[in-house]
């Protein structure tokens, strides 16, 4: 039977990934239709580069949180190829929580980075840059609880990062 923690999570995914791909479908039509305007009509929309990389950034961060999410992030498993067993799961939990804390700091420094902009009250096509930039704090944040709470759970594969579909 499922639980309701269970469903919350999956819905939570099923969020995010929507996100991405609604994102990501329109950044390609967004850059699409720049594209489209500069070589047949020698115009473009203004606003539109801007927006691009405003995207950008937020795909990044959505993406590494989904990554996170299963267990698909980045990582150098060297030594996970020379150790087995309990040491292999304290050295999963130590490198999770260094990851989460150097997200904790990358989300500490952002809300700086926002709290600036804020104060600046400057504006990228009528976006506020704090707006924009608000993704860092919230991204690192969202990334550090998720990989402090991995670390304590069973890893999805004892396949190393850079071969999941081995088993």
């Amino acid at each position: 039977m499922k639980t309701t923690a269970t469903t919350i999570v999956r819905w939570i995914g099923r969020v995010e990934t929507g996100l991405i791909a609604l994102l990501v479908l329109a950044m390609v039509v967004l850059a699409g239709a720049q594209i489209l305007l500069r070589n047949l009509f020698d115009s473009g929309l203004s606003w539109a580069d801007p927006l691009l990389r405003a995207m950008v950034l937020w795909a990044a961060m959505l993406g590494a949180l989904a990554a996170a999410r299963d267990d698909k992030h980045i990582g150098l498993d060297l030594v996970t190829h020379f150790v087995h067993g309990r040491a292999r799961r304290v050295l999963r939990v130590v490198t999770l929580l260094f990851a989460a804390g150097v997200s904790a700091a990358m989300a500490w420094y952002g809300i700086g980075l926002v709290q600036l902009d804020v104060a600046s009250g400057a504006a990228t096509a009528g976006i506020p840059n704090w707006l924009v930039e608000s993704i860092v704090p919230v991204g690192f944040g969202l990334l550090a609880l998720r990989l402090a709470l991995h670390a304590f759970m069973p890893a999805r594969s004892d396949a190393p990062a850079l071969a999941p579909e081995l088993p």
